[in-house]
């Protein structure tokens, strides 16, 4: 009959220039791909080079390596009668494009450039390229010398054209271009296009997978047809954490369904579907044959090849299923965590060090760990042999089977309580009870002789000691009193990042987690060189709301009962002396300066406590004018901690 095909998408965990391993993550999602009989494999956004590249993408060396790994895919053996669609970076006539190179059997069959680019929120790629501007048409592209000495091609079309194969019709769409309001779909459609691919590098975000999903299913139910979405998964060397989730979606239904977070470096889908059904599903509405017949024509690129067989009577097709999302907590637990893992096998460095306070948002960060792990483990389970070789080599240790998530917590998380007299027994026993539960390595000491310290140096320089407001001192010497307590600990976390496993006899080095939630980040509601002064913050884009959400999520799947006492308990600093050993401040409540009184920074806090620790304003940028009677800071601009 030659009307079923079966075609491909992926999710490859790209590293930004890693173009070695690309190729092999490349290569092993066609070789997939193709043993489970699929004739169209497509895969993520600039999948060569890797998408964060950044401003490499100005050196001609990437575009170079992009091609030397394109004529190492186009003598591949695996890569023979499959449509092959990767991508990477071109220089046309002088110009950088975000490309899609479209290949059979060593000839490329066309090049296709992004037409519209990403460039608001974490996206800059107008920095970087520039977008196609001439909607169906296109121009000869002179390949380079090393590519026509392998395919025999001088030139190949570079543009905006669509795939005409003996049986079906494929278009191309990149990322962005399926988000605007009038995407190339909905004209390719009309003009007969059957099969849209559409290659991503889109990020994760808390709730945007059902955003992702409606656009797939929508791009089809009114114009019928396949789409095939492919994404970057993984941490790309940056903040962001690209989540996977490539599809197929047929006539408005979900017929493939990737993972949004796993551990898998390679992952690929693949459907089956009647060609028939997206013919007959298009007659039937009559309004879509109205304006298919005044389309303004695409030029088809004819591809002597067919991705259907001819007896595929037997052959079954894929059926429509239901998409699964996850749950806000289970997305927070999941996401987060991934992107951790991703983050400290790419670092070299031997694990984390997490200053734990007892509160909400530092057990909240710990708690990601812990599902880190718990993720690492369930990996190593499942047979997942790059994730092993991945904690040996975090280890050191060629002999690690990790099994317990609870015991791999403890070879890769340092936790730590860093005590002053302001700090209450609850928050130390929460501390430890966390701790002990997640079984990460845990120690505790007191700073309070620093901080002694430091404000004798001040007082020896300056003749005055600052007190706190409850013993008479002044909003300013409050503040004061609380930031270096605050900054004291960031020192001490990054001396027991550097030198905690040496004094353990280990190697390596710990990467130092922050914990201030985006609510604090957009109110200015932190503390420069503290907890926000990390090497990474897991927390740093969810709200407090859905931090408690997610920390409701481990009570109820990994079962951390201590979390309970540590929701129910006031958010606290303990920056302040404490009232007949019970914590006298909390961060609800607003200390405002007495009228007319100008200071530096709004005296507001967060929770620190003794590990993740926080508070407000310069020492010496307001403390060294208080020190001479003098009512304003130092600084060369209105410039407070608070933002």
């Amino acid at each position: 009959m030659g009307r079923k095909v079966t075609v491909a998408t992926c999710s490859l965990n790209q590293w930004a220039l890693d173009f070695e391993g690309n190729l092999r993550r490349i290569l092993r999602s066609i070789e997939i791909a193709r043993n489970k009989g699929a004739r169209y494999r497509l895969g993520p956004e600039l999948e060569i080079c890797g998408y964060g590249c950044w401003d490499h993408y100005f050196e001609s060396d990437t575009i170079l390596h992009s091609y030397q790994v394109l004529a190492q895919l186009l003598v591949a053996p695996v890569t023979q009668n499959i449509i092959c669609d990767v991508g990477m970076p071109v220089m046309h006539r002088n110009v950088r494009y975000n490309c899609r190179v479209i290949f059979l059997n060593g000839k490329i069959l066309l090049i296709r450039p992004k037409m519209v680019l990403a460039n608001e929120g974490n996206y800059q790629e107008m920095r970087w390229f520039a977008p196609w501007p001439r909607s169906r048409q296109a121009e000869d592209h002179f390949l380079p010398r090393m590519i026509q000495k392998l395919t025999k091609q001088d030139v190949v079309p570079f543009g905006d054209l669509v795939l005409a194969t003996k049986d079906t019709c494929i278009g191309t769409e990149i990322c962005e271009e399926l988000w605007t309001p009038h995407s190339p779909h909905i004209d390719m459609g009309l003009d007969g296009v059957e099969i849209f691919t559409n290659a991503s590098g889109s990020h994760h975000v808390l709730r945007k997978a059902h955003t992702r999903v409606d656009l797939v299913n929508l791009a089809t139910l009114k114009n019928g047809g396949i789409y095939l979405m492919a994404n970057q998964k993984g941490c790309d060397g940056g903040r962001l954490y690209y989540d996977g989730c490539s599809m197929i979606s047929v006539n408005g239904s979900t017929v493939a369904q990737g993972a949004q977070f796993s551990l898998d470096d390679v992952e690929v889908l693949t459907a089956t579907v009647d060609l028939e059904d997206i013919r007959s599903y298009r007659a039937e509405i009559s309004s879509r044959n109205l304006m298919a017949s005044t389309v303004v024509p695409y030029t088809r690129v004819k591809v002597d090849f067919a991705l259907s067989c001819h007896d595929d009577v037997l052959v079954s097709t894929t059926e429509p299923i239901r998409w699964h999302f996850h749950s806000l907590g289970e997305e927070i637990s999941l996401g987060p965590a991934c992107w951790l893992w991703d983050y400290l096998r790419r670092s070299e460095q031997a694990g984390f060090f997490l200053p734990l306070s007892g509160g909400l948002d530092s057990s909240a960060t710990a708690c990601l760990v812990y599902s880190m792990c718990c993720q690492v483990c369930q990996a190593v389970s499942n047979g997942n042999k790059e994730v092993l070789a991945d904690v040996q080599r975090i280890l050191n240790r060629d002999d690690v089977l990790p099994q317990d998530p609870q015991k791999l917590c403890g070879q890769l998380l340092t936790t730590c309580y860093m005590a002053t007299q302001n700090s209450s027994q609850d928050t130390y026993n929460k501390a430890k009870e966390l701790a002990e539960q997640i079984g990460s390595y845990h120690i505790s000491f007191n700073i309070d002789g620093v901080v002694k310290a430091i404000m004798e140096i001040f007082r020896v320089m300056t003749g005055k000691m600052p007190q706190f407001l409850v013993h008479g001192g002044s909003s300013r010497e409050d503040v004061a009193m609380q930031n270096v307590q605050a900054r004291v600990r960031m020192v001490f976390s990054y001396l027991f990042a550097q030198l905690s496993l040496w004094s353990r006899g280990m190697q390596g080095g710990l990467l130092v987690l922050g914990t201030t939630n985006v609510d604090e980040c957009l109110r200015g509601y932190v503390t420069k060189y503290d907890c926000s002064s990390a090497d990474i913050n897991p927390i740093g884009g969810m709200s407090k709301t859905d931090i408690r959400t997610f920390i409701q999520y481990c009570i109820d799947h990994f079962h951390l009962v201590c979390l309970r006492s540590i929701m129910a308990a006031p958010a606290t600093a303990e920056l302040k002396p404490l009232a007949e050993g019970q914590v006298s401040q909390t961060d609800e409540v607003a200390c405002w300066p007495a009228p007319g009184q100008r200071i530096g920074g709004l005296p507001v806090h967060k929770e620190a406590g003794a590990g993740a620790s926080e508070s407000h304003s310069h020492l010496l940028d307001g403390g060294l004018a208080w020190s001479r009677g003098r009512q304003e800071d130092l600084s060369l601009s209105f410039a407070s901690d608070t933002g």
